[in-house]
């Protein structure tokens, strides 16, 4: 790393949603709703049918430029933790994790907390969309997440 710390590589927000742990985390789960609580404003659409089950699942998304990503799933706890690593299509992810974590507060609502962590991006051309994502970028997404979730 260049003259940055490993803390300036990670990126976290936190909100209580007045949801279900486990409505929200379909939510999540399922990546053909993604594109509707982005807060990057980065997701066009998913196929559906991908719904994430487990550690080594895959999803594919496709980007607002038309880019088709593949999304390893890298940690997953049912209802509590998912966390994946986007690559172009056949090839191995650059560094950068998308991780989700739940923890019930009581049967009707959730604390959520968003996380971003490019500590391990190695590729220097997306360094600088890295830094872009912001906790005020991860925060919409929760606030996105939340709207949706609430009103189901």
């Amino acid at each position: 790393m260049t003259g940055e710390d490993q803390g300036s590589r990670v990126a976290s927000a936190s909100r209580d949603i007045s949801a279900g742990a486990s409505q929200i985390f379909e939510l999540i789960a399922d990546p053909s709703q993604q594109p509707g609580w982005d807060g990057n404003d980065n997701l066009s659409e998913a196929p559906t049918g991908q719904r994430v089950r487990a550690v080594g699942d895959v999803f594919t998304m496709i980007l607002t430029g038309g880019q088709v990503r593949e999304n390893h799933v890298v940690e997953f706890d049912e209802g509590l933790r998912i966390a994946w690593r986007p690559a172009e299509p056949g090839q191995e992810p650059p560094g950068h994790l998308w991780r989700w974590e739940l923890e019930p507060i009581d049967p009707a609502s959730t604390r959520v907390t968003h996380t971003y962590d490019w500590t391990q991006l190695t590729d220097e051309s997306r360094v600088s969309r890295a830094r872009a994502t912001t906790t005020d970028r991860l925060r919409q997404s929760l606030d996105r997440l939340a709207a949706l979730a609430e009103r189901r």
